[in-house]
């Protein structure tokens, strides 16, 4: 039976979603407050230099692939995705550099140029990056789990051991690798989904084989158009996109939601709402007036937020030869920077800044001669009443020396063009929960490595998509989750009808 779904919120995770349910048969709108859709994946120009603001690297393409897929559609008719190689320009504190690249013999040459020790055990790596990522495809990426019995359900023992559930990640690069750039390198894939390796479980090596052994992609024109063509396609079926309409409530009866209550006081009945803003900050913010939000969203305390960010967009009226598309500047001890981010909870006085340079790619996002800088720096969450314009001048010098000092001289000169945000704009912009980037950190002992359940525990037809929600952050990972959660509801759907479907 079809039904009239609300879905609040146009980022990656909800636009997915609405996509599914929409080829399932509903009837769905998708209420955006921002004049965009996109979330976090978005887009900011000035001075003839142009900028995807969020995500810059894709993985996983198969997702997206997999989701146009559904409605009949093919991906390369709505967008053109390029393999970037070398995929990183890796810079160490040292004067030491080295590319990551998916040309397995290219690749062990540059190990080799690093520690000829440890590139031998390179393959030997690289296979159980890639058994963790085969025995994810089983369950994690198949079904949206809630904890550890659904994950049961999915696996025999001898798999579920297989998945090392002992070790960290760091201790699982530690046994393959013994030089220290090596396995800061290896290490640091975990700040795709902005965890930390010291408490992130080590099946989550398997980032090393969906970078290495799948590529990473460019989205030609830029990164927004992942969204552009989610929207023409929802277009397409007919479904119903509004931007600038905040909502300002989920109404409810009972343990249903009943609709939802915008800014402007329109009132929109749905049988089934879809939030696509995190969960903590939807009890907190859409549902703070049902009597069981406070202690719902105070259920969820071991979900902690992940990293936040400084993001400084610099348009440079010159060219520095050494950067490639993307690039990482390493600290100099990456124990200390993870422990001020993720155990003390303090910015980072040597951090690891990430560089991207999308015109090195795409002539169009620069004027010639010249570089678009996506600089991007991990920070903590913000902590409850916490503003982080007080740090902001003085982090925008620390990072701006550590670029000068690291090869790009005279970097302050050449900027033409300027503009940032920080983890208060994150939160602002975007209701994310103390400005976190990747939605809920993945942590061994607070949470086993779960996200929160997509289905609510307060009502009965409400559900969640998004870097909160399983399988996680990261444009691949929120995009899965508006298929993942639209199988559950399909599932549930199908079981009270007794396995009657109206699908299209």
């Amino acid at each position: 039976m079809s039904k009239k779904i609300v879905v609040i919120g146009g980022g990656l995770g909800g636009l997915s979603a609405a996509i599914r349910l929409t080829v399932d048969g509903n009837r769905v709108t998708v209420l955006e407050q921002q004049e965009r859709v996109g979330g976090k994946l978005n887009i900011r120009s000035g001075e003839g230099f142009h900028f995807d603001t969020g995500p810059s690297i894709l993985t996983m393409p198969w997702v997206l692939e997999q989701l146009f897929a559904s409605a009949g559609r093919r991906l390369e008719d709505y967008m053109t995705l390029e393999r970037v190689e070398p995929q990183w320009r890796t810079f160490f504190e040292d004067g030491s550099q080295l590319d990551v690249t998916g040309d397995l013999p290219m690749m062990l040459e540059q190990l080799a140029s690093v520690s000829r020790e440890d590139a031998k055990g390179f393959l030997a790596y690289l296979q159980y990056c890639q058994q963790m990522y085969e025995l994810s495809m089983k369950s994690v990426y198949g079904k949206s789990l809630s904890g550890l019995q659904d994950l049961r359900g999915q696996h025999s023992m001898k798999e579920l051991l297989a998945m090392d559930p002992l070790r960290t990640m760091h201790q699982s690069t530690s046994r393959f690798f013994k030089d220290k750039r090596l396995r800061q390198l290896f290490d640091f894939f975990i700040m795709y989904i902005g965890s930390s390796p010291y408490a992130a479980p080590a099946v989550l090596s398997q980032l090393i084989h969906v970078q290495l052994g799948l590529g990473i992609y460019y989205v030609k024109g830029g990164m927004y158009n992942i969204a552009l063509g989610m929207l023409k396609l929802l277009g397409e079926l007919g479904a119903e996109v509004r931007t600038n309409a905040p909502v300002a409530a989920i109404n409810t009866l009972g343990k249903a939601a009943t609709g939802v209550t915008l800014a402007d006081g329109t009132v929109l009945g749905a049988d089934l709402i879809v939030s696509n803003l995190e969960a903590i900050p939807t009890h907190r913010k859409l549902l703070g007036h049902h009597p069981g939000a406070a202690a719902a969203a105070g259920g969820m305390r071991k979900y902690a937020p992940t990293v936040s960010g400084l993001v400084l967009l610099l348009g440079i009226d010159k060219t520095y030869d050494q950067l490639r598309h993307h690039n990482f500047l390493f600290s100099q001890s990456p124990e200390r920077e993870f422990q001020d981010v993720f155990v003390s909870g303090i910015p980072s006085p040597d951090p690891t800044v990430y560089i991207g340079v999308s015109s090195l790619s795409d002539s169009t996002q620069a004027p010639e001669g010249q570089q678009n800088l996506f600089v991007l720096t991990h920070v903590p969450p913000l902590k409850p009443g916490e503003d982080w314009d007080i740090y902001k001048e003085t982090y925008r010098e620390l990072v701006l020396d550590k670029l000068e000092r690291m090869g790009l001289d005279d970097l302050r000169s050449h900027i033409a063009f300027e503009y940032s945000f920080t983890p208060n704009d994150l939160e602002q912009l975007y209701g994310a929960n103390g400005g976190s980037i990747y939605g809920v950190v993945t942590d061994r002992k607070l949470n086993g490595g779960f996200k929160i359940p997509s289905k609510s525990e307060l009502l009965d037809n409400l559900y969640f998509v998004g870097g909160s929600t399983h399988p996680g952050g990261g444009v691949p990972m929120v995009t899965l989750s508006g298929q993942l959660t639209a199988d559950l509801i399909k599932e549930r759907a199908d079981s009270r009808s007794g396995g009657r479907t109206t699908a299209g």
